[in-house]
């Protein structure tokens, strides 16, 4: 696992390089201090302090880098820097918020299990709490995930890394794998599942005191997605190795709750599966019975990744946790509306959301709320059966997939996280690849909801 906390020192370098903020906005009064000399050196480089720029500029014998910044603290004040400075230890000449230094340590961020990396990343010194660093190492964990391909990341991978974390943070886990899932009732999993080589799992996972406020989050794992019988076109194929974005944001999220001791009874469910075509694939108009009960007809094979949520959920019920929340790259309905860089969310509690979204802005983890419109339950009506895996139309696709989510959950405050996991273009801070969207305005909200009140 790739550890982005490797790259923000604890003691300062050296040989390390400072680096200098400056305001766009007082960049002239700023460069009134400077020689003439050095002033022409800037001007040589086009530095005019705007955000993403940097320069080199020699002082009092000394090399300095110069950092434009606009003000704002978030991602993208260093989060450029760690692959365009050269290689070597640097240090801010004063201080930053917690959020841009963890900007530096995503931007550092290389997928290197296929190809050896052309350079290291640079490295950083900074005074910051433990946390931060905890982070740092929750977004490589998801993005790892996320980017490995199908091929080596198969529902019995991603239970062997919940194992992993399991045994790390002495946490019970129960896997339930292929006809297992029959006798404990999750025949949606079990079906989603059962036309790949690899059988379909569940992984269970609990953690804390049992007499702390019970939090269970839940992640979508379709570790890749034909569309089954209702094949997609190979377009739509190519980046499916990432339909297992939500489990891999929900492993990540859990991973950092328990590297940072929050007091809470977690429970972790990743219903994982592949959705392939083979004799045994489920078909359009079969009716499939869920762990809850509810019957479900199937109109399309491509709306896969709700059947393992709902009999997810309903476990995830059971024991009446204080909140649910679960993760998915569901529909592409929340893409149109919300784009690719937001994260689409559904909540039962104003409250909730509220907070949510008040996270995601001081985290720079933007969430949007979409609305669980209840008028539009007749789109999922089934003749046959309790309820339609889909609509047959396209309109309101999100809030439909919500409906049928939320049949499975109980009185608990939920929340659904419809979501792209990840950048299609490359950011400061946000290389382009696999991201665990929404993780980070999760967990500020739970630890501030929950924890010990520092």
């Amino acid at each position: 696992m790739n550890k982005l906390s490797d790259v923000l020192l604890s003691t300062p370098g050296e040989n390390s390089t400072p680096i200098v903020l400056v305001l766009t906005e007082k960049f002239e009064d700023w460069q009134a201090d400077l020689s003439e000399g050095e002033r022409a050196w800037l001007g040589r480089q086009s530095f005019t302090a705007k955000p993403g720029q940097s320069a080199w500029l020699e002082q009092n014998g000394s090399a300095r880098v110069i950092c434009g910044w606009d003000g704002k603290d978030n991602l993208a004040t260093l989060g450029h820097l760690p692959m365009s400075l050269p290689e070597g230890d640097y240090h801010l000449e004063s201080p930053v918020g917690e959020l841009q230094v963890l900007g530096w340590a995503m931007g550092s961020y290389q997928f290197n299990r296929y190809k050896t990396a052309k350079r290291k990343p640079a490295r950083l010194f900074a005074e910051l709490d433990e946390s931060t660093r905890h982070v740092a190492d929750a977004v490589a964990l998801g993005r790892d995930l996320i980017n490995t391909p199908a091929e080596d990341m198969k529902p019995s991978h991603l239970a062997e890394q919940i194992a992993t974390m399991a045994e790390t943070f002495n946490a019970d886990l129960q896997v339930h794998t292929g006809d297992e899932l029959l006798d404990l009732g999750a025949r949606t999993i079990h079906t989603v599942g059962r036309a790949a080589e690899a059988p379909p799992v569940l992984a269970d996972l609990t953690w804390g005191d049992a007499d702390h406020p019970k939090i269970t989050l839940v992640g979508k794992g379709v570790t890749f997605d034909s569309g089954g019988l209702d094949i997609k076109p190979g377009a739509g194929m190519r980046l499916m190795k990432k339909d297992m974005g939500g489990a891999a944001i929900a492993i990540g999220l859990a991973h950092l709750i328990m590297a940072t001791q929050l007091p809470v009874r977690l429970r972790l469910l990743i219903p994982a599966a592949e959705n392939a075509i083979s004799g045994n694939a489920f078909r359009p108009g079969d009716v499939i019975s869920t762990y809850k009960g509810l019957t479900v007809e199937i109109d399309n094979t491509d709306a896969e990744g709700r059947l393992l949520l709902c009999d997810a959920l309903a476990m995830a019920s059971e024991d009446k946790p204080d909140l649910i929340v679960d993760f998915a790259t569901l529909t592409g309905a929340a893409r149109v509306a919300v784009g690719t860089e937001i994260s689409a969310m559904f909540s039962t509690s104003d409250e909730v959301a509220q907070a949510l979204q008040s996270h995601g802005e001081l985290t720079d983890d933007a969430v949007w709320r979409l609305p669980i419109h209840e008028d539009y339950e007749h789109m999922i009506k089934s003749n046959i059966a309790d309820v339609l895996n889909c609509a047959a139309s396209g309109f309101a696709g999100a809030t439909t997939a919500a409906l049928f989510l939320k049949k499975f959950v109980s009185d608990a405050d939920w929340v659904h996280f419809d979501i792209m996991a990840f950048n299609t273009r490359a950011r400061p801070g946000r290389p382009e690849g696999g991201e665990p969207m929404g993780l980070r305005a999760v967990y500020h909200y739970i630890a501030e909801r929950y924890g010990p009140g520092e």
